[in-house]
């Protein structure tokens, strides 16, 4: 069921009325609403697959329980690496399978013998890299002391498959999420009024932003043997808003749908590309799994604590098992190395963490060195982009060996360059709204609080009015795929 469409503006209201005004006083009925709501959600995509959600489940709060009451080590460690096992194997198989055997039958090819591997016709569960990496946050720290294990199977089963969060994030821990399930939650009417707004410039983000983007980034990635070196790059900015407007709205209105009904999740994107460096860039997008990695990974690993070389291991690991997290392709196994060696200059003269206030603080505008330094971090940003949305690592490159040719100082030819000019309009003013919103919690949090009620709700009513008038052709959000 996706956000953008006419099923969940069905669903949602339903599910809020019954909610709020049928069980509002009994939290385990609540519980269970969201827990079936939750698997209606995801069922709606494919009710085979909650199968897999259930089984999971039921692994990681079996593994919580025996966790809560064994204190022998090597029994603790077999019940944790039995939940790591259990969910990593799940997500290898669907995920990652066809991968592995495509790549070591082309090894053995390359050294002159032939092996005849079976792929498989797998379908990928929507989100099942989320909700794996939810629960498996579970067992970890119930294993690290750090969290009671449950004995509300309703609670833990509707923390798992949250139905707001559960195909695309955040990827919530379960010492924050959890334990809000066990609370009695009252109707907050501002908490709610601020979900509808996040909602609301969510969709903004998906519909207006991301979709009609994503037009002009398929035409010319698609066909990008047709087009120059500036074309291309016109096609990797327009894929660099689409992939921020989709997630990120996805975000909004994940984090918004939850506070309707009590909840607060984290935070996941902080207007990353306002950043003035890749480790700035980092911390602020995809915070939800880049912190995942850096608690569960980065520091077990060793973290910054050792010798520069197992710093730089550290940072190499880090960023490659975070692109190949994305997807089984080798495009984003680089993309995830380009990363890292983005950020290992920061590293290596100890400058990785410099910026950790926000940028411009408490002036309008930045200065020129703020924003010199901000079009390098996004420039850096785009050309890693373009091995995402790259159909391989070849096609990638020759894009980038276009780009880094005098066809670059051509001028974009496409079809529909009048539209596409409307679109950059549309991201130009999407962007300023942005900037004036930076330091709140989503760009228009606050704004317009102290305009007059028939201006506020003109604003209001014009974001409504332009999700169906400038809607483009509708796209599934881009991280369903992983």
């Amino acid at each position: 069921m996706l956000f953008n469409s006419l099923d969940f503006a069905v669903f949602l209201p339903i599910v809020f009325l019954l909610y709020w005004l049928v069980i509002k006083k009994n939290l385990k009925l609540q519980n269970l609403l969201i827990l079936i709501a939750s698997y209606v959600f995801y069922g709606w995509w494919d009710w085979r697959f909650l199968s897999l959600i259930a089984f999971s489940t039921l692994v990681d709060y079996t593994v919580g329980l025996r966790l809560g009451v064994e204190e022998k080590p090597f029994k603790r460690k077999l019940l944790l690496w039995t939940s790591i096992l259990v969910n990593l194997g799940f997500l290898g198989f669907f995920k990652y399978y066809n991968f592995f055997l495509d790549n070591f039958t082309q090894a053995f090819t390359f050294f002159g013998r032939d092996i005849n591997g079976n792929s498989l016709h797998i379908i990928l569960p929507v989100g099942i890299s989320f909700y794996t990496f939810q629960t498996l946050s579970y067992s970890i720290d119930v294993y690290r002391r750090k969290l009671k294990p449950t004995k509300d199977i309703i609670a833990f089963s509707a923390f798992v498959s949250f139905f707001p969060q559960l195909v695309a994030g955040p990827i919530e821990r379960a010492t924050n999420l959890l334990p809000q399930f066990y609370k009695k939650r009252t109707f907050d009417h501002y908490k709610a009024v601020d979900g509808l707004k996040q909602i609301l410039w969510g969709l903004f983000k998906k519909v207006v932003i991301a979709d009609n983007a994503a037009e002009f980034a398929n035409l010319i990635f698609n066909n990008s043997s047709d087009y120059s070196g500036s074309t291309l790059l016109l096609g990797a900015l327009f894929f660099t808003f689409q992939i921020y407007g989709d997630f990120s709205g996805y975000s909004d209105i994940a984090i918004g749908t939850s506070r309707l009904f009590g909840f607060d999740l984290m935070r996941n994107f902080h207007f990353p590309y306002f950043s003035r460096d890749i480790a700035e860039f980092w911390r602020r997008w995809h915070i939800s799994l880049s912190t995942w990695f850096r608690d569960y990974l980065y520091i077990p690993l060793g973290g910054s604590r050792g010798s520069t070389w197992m710093n730089v291991r550290n940072i190499f690991i880090i960023f490659v098992v975070s692109g190949f997290w994305h997807g089984a392709n080798w495009t984003f196994i680089v993309w995830g190395a380009l990363n890292a060696v983005y950020f290992l200059p920061l590293l290596l003269i100890n400058k990785n963490r410099v910026h950790l206030g926000p940028i411009a603080e408490e002036k309008r505008w930045p200065t020129a060195k703020e924003t010199s330094m901000m079009l390098a971090t996004f420039s850096l940003t785009v050309l890693a982009w373009i091995f995402f949305r790259a159909e391989n690592v070849g096609h990638a490159i020759s894009i980038l060996g276009e780009i880094f040719s005098s066809s670059l100082l051509t001028f974009p030819a496409f079809e529909g360059k009048r539209r596409a000019l409307f679109v950059l309009a549309f991201i130009a003013a999407f962007m300023l709204i942005e900037w004036n919103g930076r330091d709140e919690e989503y760009a228009i949090a606050n704004l317009g609080v102290r305009w007059r009620r028939p201006l506020r709700y003109a604003f209001y009513y014009a974001i409504m009015f332009s999700l169906v008038w400038f809607q483009g052709e509708q796209q599934e959000f881009i991280y369903f795929q992983f």
